[in-house]
């Protein structure tokens, strides 16, 4: 550090000064990780950003919000992960970047059949792996076996379930031929899938990481087939087939992809390269980004949107966003054992309240938990505000157990000012209405979902955002054994009723199978929905081809960079 100081300018140290005051509570030191945005934001002042320098390298600089935990298609499970692997690997579809309807990806077109269930696709033959492999229908029968295996115990492995056969290989036991999985390769370009039952979003489905190919020979070399982990992810390791290739990836700190020259479809793609940050404070990413060193934001701070939207309207955006935002309870701990106690909490939050004065994004209080309207479905409110039922249900509780007050709570939740605000005001409400003492731990990314996996929690903080607009995406979570559930609550009759939804072609029949998971869910609670999300970020006018869409998906090859100067 003292030898940095000696080169820092006087005007740099104004940009030191104003860094730190506004980011008073972070020291440049804890962030270690991500120096390099500290060290660009202090020599920003004379040096050209990030932003500046883009127009020529045509490099996009990306908020990511936090580090994934895999760059691997059949682990991954977040937003994080998702934003860089779309960039990596295609699938059979690709999505139309304004719509979100499917288009063709590495298959360049399909036939479905009258009965709605096999799909054959003809894939293209000039699509190939970064190492310049053909891409074949084989690749992806392997990866649909991989996913499955149970050995690699993907959190996301359920979502192939709808390919026949395809849970008795996953869940039984059998093996891939004594299962006669509906996944077959008729030649090197044709691929045949035959589902459980007929499925109006299949295609949509198929543009979810999880029926994305991995390479064979990059999983065997790696011994990744059954195994979480591997180096096959690593730069210089990974083989993929999308519009970038994997050319750096500092944990914590940046991840880079760089065009791919072998992409089928390398002459759309604008973009020379994509660098993603994942930086998990709100703050610091508003400061990268009024900086230059961001053109994108993941977030914005609670606190900022009133002045960003009176002192920058053109950079803030609020857009529509599937998803909800949740809390997991563990109901195999106490007090969460208890079906009173969780009740109480739920009733003991006032949702309106948290979305007028803590989030302020525009969302909606969650009183169910699909969003209204997914897919055509808009369940019933269940979930209310009724601090005197629950003051009964809790005392009731504690007088069974001849307790005086609930055992202290320790609430879990990862990195971020939002979550934090979030989880400060129902600790207070959950003190003044429950007499609830509740201890906030704020864990890192990578390490919070490590936890949450192990059920080593008893109230945790969550969201899930869709994976295609069906309500299936949402319900399908809490059936018995999913790799997403983790709250220990498991349901014969709720897991019956996806059944009987997976087969019914009647929409109304099928929402009202829906309705009723909705109302196992509310009276069991299992978890404490709060609100609808609401994406809120801050975007440079510069980027280009970036539509807002309600699952906050990109195509990047679609993006481009502009000069405003030259446009006006």
């Amino acid at each position: 550090m003292l030898l940095l100081a000696k080169r820092i300018t006087l005007g740099t140290f104004h940009c030191i000064k104003t860094f730190l005051t506004w980011n008073k509570s972070k020291r440049i030191f804890c962030y270690y990780p991500l120096l390099g945005v500290y060290l660009f934001l202090l020599g920003s002042c004379s040096a050209p950003s990030n932003v500046e320098k883009a127009i020529d390298e045509k490099i996009l600089h990306f908020g990511l919000g936090s580090e994934p935990q895999y760059l691997d298609p059949h682990l991954a499970n977040s937003v994080s992960a998702h934003n860089v692997i779309i960039a990596l690997i295609e699938g059979l579809v690709s999505e139309d970047p304004k719509t979100l309807k499917p288009v063709p990806g590495v298959a360049e077109k399909w036939d479905i059949s009258e009965d709605g269930l096999v799909y054959t696709f003809h894939l293209r033959k000039n699509a190939k792996w970064s190492n310049g492999d053909p891409v074949t229908a084989h690749d992806f029968v392997y990866s649909y076996k991989r996913i499955l295996n149970p050995e690699l115990a993907s959190q996301y492995a359920s979502m192939l379930h709808g390919l026949k056969n395809a849970r008795e290989y996953h869940e039984e036991g059998l093996s891939w031929d004594e299962a006669k999985v509906g996944a077959t390769a008729i030649d090197d370009y044709t691929l045949q899938l035959t589902l459980e039952n007929p499925t109006p979003y299949f295609l949509e489905l198929l543009n979810h990481y999880s029926w994305f190919p991995a390479h064979p020979p990059t999983i065997e070399k790696f011994g990744a087939f059954g195994k979480q982990g591997t180096a096959w992810t690593r730069p210089g390791n990974y083989v993929g087939n999308g519009p970038f290739t994997l050319s750096d990836h500092k944990v914590n700190s940046v991840i880079e992809v760089k065009k791919n020259p072998l992409y089928w479809d390398a002459q759309t793609v604008s973009l020379e390269g994509i660098r993603f940050y994942p930086i998990e404070s709100a703050d610091t990413e508003e400061r990268a980004f009024h900086s230059g060193f961001l053109h994108l934001t993941q977030t914005v701070s609670p606190d900022r949107i009133d002045f960003l939207k009176e002192n920058h309207p053109d950079l803030i955006h609020f857009e529509s966003y599937l998803g909800t935002y949740f809390y997991r309870f563990n109901v195999e701990e106490p007090p969460f054992d208890d079906v009173r106690v969780r009740l109480a909490f739920n009733l003991a939050t006032d949702r309106q309240a948290i979305v007028e004065k803590v989030t302020k994004g525009g969302q909606l209080p969650a009183r169910c938990f699909t969003p209204p309207g997914t897919g055509g479905f808009s369940p019933e409110s269940r979930f209310r505000f009724d601090p005197q039922k629950a003051k009964s249900l809790i005392q009731e509780y504690l007088t069974e157990k001849g307790l005086e007050s609930l055992p202290k709570i320790e609430l879990k939740y990862n990195t971020s000012e939002g979550h934090k605000k979030v989880a400060e005001a129902l600790q207070g409400m959950w003190k003044n209405h429950l007499g609830a003492e509740i201890q906030l731990l704020n864990m890192e990314w990578k390490v919070f979902l490590s936890t949450i996996a192990k059920r080593d929690f008893s109230l945790a903080r969550a969201g899930w955002i869709g994976d295609y607009v069906d309500a299936n995406t949402f319900l399908h979570m809490w059936r018995t054994g999913d790799g997403h559930n983790n709250t220990g609550w498991s349901s014969t009759r709720y897991d019956e009723l996806l059944e009987l939804a997976a087969q019914e072609s009647d929409t109304q029949k099928r929402f009202s199978y829906f309705e009723e998971c909705e109302k196992l869910i509310a009276e069991n609670a299992p978890i404490l929905p709060i609100y609808f999300y609401v994406h809120v970020t801050l975007r440079s006018p510069t980027v280009k081809g970036w539509h807002p869409t309600l699952l906050d998906h990109h195509p990047y090859k679609y993006v481009r960079l502009e000069n405003l100067v030259q446009n006006n």
